[in-house]
């Protein structure tokens, strides 16, 4: 049985005192989500804070973006070894806005979540469509090929250690969400392309929905067969909003 797991993306926001505030409240929570696997991922600078908050915690830490480089002269960039030195557990990669607001492509995706995998960090691959792409009937292909991408590159034996995070660009900060079954469907088509490669891989995958995931409707998509969890965005910087969330995993 896949164990649920819930990640908050606080993206750019926050600062060093809210939270503090924030974790805080997520502590006295912590309890109440006992049925899901818990992460949060702040920005690069409060990761070493977050980590030595959470170092005694069920939670887990992990990063919004990571370099596709070990080393070298890259500035401005984090490598992977420098996130696990550091403590993370996870880090996002090929998120929406990192593909749309910084040109990141399908081949840059795959070499971050290889790149993550060489030093131990799960990576939470991010697989989406926009607008567009779903009113002209290519939710599907647009999905698989950046997946194809991935499995090209480390092969669909490197998906056990990985998670695979659904996120419908239309519904990412919009106030939209995909309804559970419009979610389900394309969780489903995402395992099925995996199980046709390796079927114990793909029925071991944790599968998140990704898309303005709040309290009142989180259930409903986690009740689907194949939603494994979410990638909350806005939600997670609400403490009782997020405790919600997570203990909407509970059966």
């Amino acid at each position: 049985m896949r164990q649920p797991l819930v990640v908050g993306n606080w993206k750019m926001h926050g600062n060093a005192g809210g939270i503090r505030s924030l974790m805080a409240e997520l502590i006295e929570a912590e309890g109440a989500f006992s049925g899901a696997e818990v992460g949060v991922c702040p920005p690069f600078v409060f990761l070493p804070m977050v980590t030595e908050l959470c170092a005694d915690l069920s939670i887990r830490v992990g990063a919004q973006n990571v370099s596709q480089h070990d080393n070298g002269a890259f500035t401005g960039e984090v490598s992977a070894a420098m996130l696990a030195e550091l403590g993370a557990a996870y880090v996002l990669v090929g998120h929406s806005e990192r593909r749309e607001f910084f040109a990141e492509s399908s081949e840059t995706v795959a070499e971050k979540f290889l790149a993550a995998q060489a030093h131990g960090l799960t990576p939470v691959l991010c697989l989406g469509e926009t607008l567009q792409q779903r009113e002209r009937g290519e939710t599907e292909k647009t999905v698989l090929a950046q997946l194809d991408t991935v499995l090209a590159a480390a092969g669909v034996e490197a998906f056990a250690n990985s998670v695979l995070a659904y996120e419908p660009v239309w519904a990412i900060g919009t106030g939209k969400t995909a309804s559970p079954e419009q979610a389900q469907q394309v969780h489903q088509i995402l395992r099925e392309h995996i199980a046709v490669k390796d079927p114990a891989v793909a029925d071991a995958l944790r599968i998140l929905y990704g898309g303005s995931i709040k309290a009142t409707n989180a259930r409903a998509l986690f009740s689907q067969p194949d939603i494994d969890g979410g990638l909350v965005g806005g939600a997670s910087l609400e403490a009782g909003q997020f405790a919600a969330i997570c203990a909407s995993m509970e059966n």
